[in-house]
């Protein structure tokens, strides 16, 4: 929702401004990271700052590091997200996808560009033509994510974003 992008763009904004903040760690809530964009808003005119693609870019270009903490799912915009983040850390029991192309759409906001150089051709073109979801293991082995864990997402994001 054009809420979340703004609170994203805005948190984001705010801690790299900040130079008490050393890295940002980006979650969703009750257990989902994203399931993506409200595709409700498609149909309503375009309003500034709108647009996940920036937002995403805004991510992928912030000076601090960027963790994705995702659980439960992460599909479609959800996953663009987490492919704009520095680092992704996954609950073994997330999934992860872009399964736009099941309602005729393609992923909107340059995962077809980042997912490729993330996993490589084939396993991306598998995934944006297919809309299939992953498991965390099989994204941890295509290089999706960089760590899966069994225990809090968010506390081993923080391990991480603490790491680097």
């Amino acid at each position: 929702s054009l809420a979340v992008l703004q609170a994203l763009e805005d948190g984001l904004k705010k801690a790299d401004a900040d130079p008490s903040v050393k890295a940002v760690m980006i979650c969703g809530e009750n257990g989902k990271f994203s399931a993506g964009a409200d595709i409700r808003g498609f149909s309503s005119p375009k309003r500034l700052g709108g647009a996940l693609g920036p937002l995403v870019s805004l991510i992928e270009s912030s000076e601090k590091p960027v963790v994705a903490a995702i659980e439960g799912v992460a599909l479609g915009g959800g996953l663009e997200v987490a492919l704009g983040c520095h680092y992704r850390v996954a609950h073994v029991k997330a999934r992860m996808g872009l399964p736009e192309v099941t309602i005729g759409l393609l992923p909107g906001a340059e995962g077809t560009q980042r997912l490729p150089r993330l996993i490589g051709v084939p396993a991306a073109l598998d995934m944006i033509t297919t809309g299939k979801h992953i498991p965390a293991t099989e994204a941890l082995k295509l290089g999706l994510v960089d760590e899966i864990v069994e225990e809090n997402t968010i506390e081993a994001a923080i391990r991480l974003a603490n790491k680097v």
